[in-house]
């Protein structure tokens, strides 16, 4: 827990980049959050063989977060494709980020090799975090199936919008949202017409990003700007 006075002991990835990449000596001061919304100064007190300890100074006024709720609806990508999605979404305010496996994804993962997936993809996430200063983690839900999706979240008022190259719509043809925007994308390859076919009768409605066919991780990522750009906290 962050509190003033106090002391805190950190060990993995984060203190190792503290002392070993950085190698920040003894009395350098640092900036730490907790994910859930609060940041702090701290001061380096000690480089230990396991990690470091921290002495916990004052608090920091946070940058808040946007003021839209976006879900992304992500296709799982090729490894790299996959950890820029994930890395610029979080720049770009979303809230939470569900991973799914469609037709199109490469090799569905299991058992010990999907949990390491998945534990790197946390890490992309918080490092994301770390880099553009949101002191809240946005949430990053196990990857899931792509029809089952749907079936748990049907019925909710969401604005639910699926990138679609051939689509009619385009953002700035949309009306403001009252709550959630929900984004699907598709991975590489886009989404096949059956995919379409349930999203759509999902609720789902399909815009188009330009004149242009954008890879998958352009595309969630033209998606977010605009949205952000449009409704969000950009302007």
């Amino acid at each position: 827990m962050l509190a003033t006075g106090r002391q805190l002991t950190i060990t993995g990835q984060a203190a190792h980049h503290v002392s070993r990449v950085l190698r920040l000596p003894a009395g350098a001061s640092v900036r730490v959050f907790d994910g859930q919304g609060h940041e702090h100064h701290a001061t380096l007190h000690e480089v230990t063989r396991t990690g470091i300890i921290l002495d916990i100074d004052a608090s920091l006024e946070v940058t808040p977060e946007s003021p839209l709720q976006v879900t992304l609806l992500q296709g799982i990508a090729r490894h790299d494709h996959m950890d820029l999605v994930l890395q610029k979404a979080v720049e770009l305010g979303v809230q939470a980020i569900q991973p799914l496996w469609m037709q199109r994804s490469q090799k569905r993962l299991k058992g010990e090799r999907m949990k390491k997936r998945s534990r790197h993809w946390e890490g992309v996430v918080i490092s994301a975090c770390e880099q553009c200063g949101r002191a809240t983690l946005p949430t990053l839900l196990a990857a899931g199936d792509y029809g089952r999706a749907f079936i748990e979240n049907k019925g909710d008022n969401a604005l639910r919008l699926m990138l679609q190259p051939d689509a009619c719509a385009s953002l700035s043809s949309l009306e403001k949202p009252a709550g959630e925007v929900v984004v699907l994308v598709g991975p590489e390859g886009g989404l096949t017409p059956e995919e379409q076919s349930l999203a759509s009768a999902s609720g789902f409605t399909g815009i188009r990003m330009g004149p242009r066919i954008l890879r998958t991780e352009t595309a969630a990522l033209a998606a977010l700007a605009g949205i952000q750009t449009l409704w969000g906290d950009f302007l």
